[in-house]
């Protein structure tokens, strides 16, 4: 049973066991051998995160004069074998060669990349938070499935934050090598 003055998205499958459903942020992190502000240019040009994301095929500013600043939005389309989906998210963090940072829906899930120094280049850290609106949409929306559906979104964060990073790694390397090869 709950707690008093829970609220509902506090209580979300609790009466599950302790799985997935119970992760609510997911950091992890690579060294890349690339300068901090090549990789930002990367990571915030989000025309290209079709090029690293498994779920993400094309993304494209809402705005193009606010591009990359905070508070801009911008469009994503999501696409797995059986369903396609678009989402809007807004820019929250745009801090060069240190952070970008992006919430869906304006209040449901954050995901951002940090950037910090490293002896050997720079270590990328990717993070998703599913946020308290984001939790209490999905019981909104699918009702007695919300448990399911929050922990496949969970599952799918999980097991794409690794694929990611080193997709963005591989691109990244290459990038400075080229640059390299040209000096």
């Amino acid at each position: 049973m709950a707690a008093a003055g829970a609220r509902k998205s506090d209580r979300v499958c609790e009466d599950r066991p302790m799985s997935q459903i119970s992760i609510r942020h997911h950091q992890e992190s690579v060294t890349v051998q690339a300068s901090a502000a090549t990789l930002y240019d990367l990571v915030s040009d989000i025309t290209r995160t079709g090029e690293w994301s498994p779920v993400y095929t094309s993304c494209w500013w809402d705005d193009e004069v606010n591009a990359g600043r905070p508070g801009a939005w911008f469009t994503g389309r999501n696409e797995f074998p059986n369903r396609s989906w678009e989402t809007r998210s807004q820019v929250v963090a745009a801090d060069r060669g240190r952070e970008f940072a992006w919430v869906v829906g304006g209040n449901l899930v954050r995901w951002g990349f940090k950037l910090t120094p490293a002896d050997t280049g720079t270590t990328l850290s990717e993070s998703w938070d599913f946020l308290p609106d984001g939790i209490a949409m999905f019981e909104e929306k699918y009702a007695d499935a919300a448990c399911v559906q929050i922990a496949d979104r969970t599952r799918q964060a999980l097991d794409g934050i690794p694929k990611t990073l080193a997709a963005i790694k591989r691109i990244a390397e290459s990038i400075t090598a080229a640059e390299e090869a040209r000096s």
